[in-house]
């Protein structure tokens, strides 16, 4: 069979793969849990692998291993941060943000302004998509990337994975917990968790099954530094990284608008976010270093 129609036979798989990827997510709602995010990242491994050379396969699952490795040892290491004989912090990060708000709290702040208990509003509902797009996001170029240039997708993961390892580190040593859950403790006034209830409003109930997925596979004290926050910054530098300074300066507002529906979902404090992208910016900055060093430079022009 010739190189053409391999290459044919590729991209309609590829592109069946897409559109039973998409209604799965409109069937059975966006998968969070790692293994169904690591079959479907297989899925498109596999697909894009068609009229590839032996060696190159090999290469492909080798990749997908590392990306089993690197998700299992997140889970495993956030499923047990509380469990390593260290009290949970229920106080700092509220005492935090009402020394940057002066003496406010902006989740009760923000819900007392805007939730309205029998009203979804528009606002609501653009906050969910946004919290949404955490799962997709971020992991896509995880994919994509692999499937057009190994090189780059190294990059990428490098960023992608130090996040995760320094946020880890720190959930591990200082957990800590949500606003909502600070408030069923007592320690903060009421706060409605109302992460979900803009995709009710869009008749999406299996997407908003999707969080009751993730809240029950999730450790709820790990909570500093926001991945969520981090991860929508992380995917705005890279995605903008050969764009136009106002380009990249528009692309500032995603992670920013991610940051403004957490806390007003009840799901961080103000200070959580900024610690994720301070983790971001570091995790960037290291590699960046690495990737410049002499030694790496003549790896590549070799």
């Amino acid at each position: 069979m010739s190189e053409i129609s391999l290459g044919s036979i590729r991209r309609v798989v590829v592109c069946t793969y897409v559109g039973v990827f998409l209604w799965s997510i409109f069937a059975f709602g966006i998968p969070v849990d790692r293994i169904a995010v690591l079959l479907w990242m297989l899925g498109a491994f596999t697909a894009s692998s068609i009229g590839r050379t032996r060696a190159e396969v090999k290469q492909m699952v080798r990749d997908w291993l590392i990306l089993v490795a690197m998700y299992m040892a997140y889970d495993y290491s956030r499923g047990t941060a509380d469990q390593w004989g260290i009290g949970v912090n229920y106080t700092l990060l509220r005492d935090i943000d009402r020394f940057l708000t002066f003496g406010h709290d902006p989740v009760i702040v923000m819900q007392k302004h805007f939730y309205i208990r029998n009203d979804v509003k528009w606002y609501d509902v653009v906050g969910a998509i946004l919290y949404m797009t955490h799962f997709v996001i971020p992991v896509l170029p995880l994919v994509l990337l692999r499937m057009r240039n190994r090189g780059v997708w190294i990059q990428y993961v490098r960023r992608f994975s130090l996040t995760i390892g320094i946020a880890v580190f720190c959930f591990i040593v200082f957990p800590a917990a949500p606003p909502w859950m600070i408030a069923e403790k007592g320690y903060l006034s009421s706060v409605s968790r109302i992460t979900g209830r803009g995709w009710w409003e869009l008749h999406l109930k299996t997407v908003s099954k999707t969080l009751d997925r993730g809240a029950a596979v999730l450790n709820p004290v790990a909570a500093m530094p926001s991945l969520h926050a981090g991860l929508s910054l992380l995917a705005a530098l890279w995605l903008t990284r050969n764009a136009q300074r106002w380009v990249r300066i528009v692309a500032l507002l995603y992670p920013a608008a991610m940051l403004t529906a957490l806390v007003y979902f009840g799901e961080h404090f103000i200070i959580d976010g900024l610690m994720g992208w301070l983790v971001v910016l570091i995790a960037w900055k290291a590699s960046a270093w690495w990737e410049h060093r002499p030694t790496q430079k003549s790896q590549l022009s070799n």
